[in-house]
């Protein structure tokens, strides 16, 4: 068993102080020190759990800023397209316009033309008619003479209107 003495007593005495000594000199300053690092690791912590929230928002601005940029670029690339599709129906409207101008203008000049040889084989009829009425008068011919001179009149003339096209 155990016996209870003086050296007993001041054993524990001796350790009471002790404790009581490394209470006051170490075990608070640890505590504290263990306290204060705890502290710093959950500031640490909440620190690092607002930046990755702040991250997080960041990094849907940055997906918001690229969609609202996607959704720009459409829509000029869509303006484009339509412009460039207006523009060519337009030109195709102008050339169609020009065609169209062109080919009257090519309608009224084949008219004028035909106007004109019209105008200048009956001018040649005319006087080929003057002609072979001057040849009947001046010859008065017999009525077989007059055929065969109507007859080369009218072969003349056929040939003058194949001549003149």
């Amino acid at each position: 068993m155990i016996e209870i003495n003086a050296t007993m007593i001041a054993q524990v005495v001796n350790f009471l102080i002790l404790v009581a000594i490394l209470r006051a000199l170490a075990y608070e300053p640890v505590a504290k020190m263990l306290k204060q690092r705890s502290d710093k690791i959950q500031n640490s912590l909440d620190q690092a759990a607002a930046d990755r929230k702040a991250a997080e928002q960041t990094l849907a601005q940055y997906k918001n800023q690229l969609a609202e940029a996607n959704r720009k670029a459409q829509e000029i690339v869509d303006r484009a397209e339509l412009t460039a599709r207006q523009e060519r129906d337009a030109l195709v409207a102008e050339t169609k316009r020009e065609i169209e101008r062109m080919k009257q203008n090519a309608q009224a000049e084949i008219q004028n033309e035909r106007n004109r040889a019209f105008e200048e084989m009956k001018s040649e009829i005319v006087t080929l008619s003057l002609q072979a009425a001057e040849k009947i008068v001046a010859k008065n011919l017999s009525a077989k003479e007059n055929d065969k001179l109507v007859n080369d009149f009218i072969s003349g003339l056929n040939s003058n209107m194949f001549n003149a096209k």
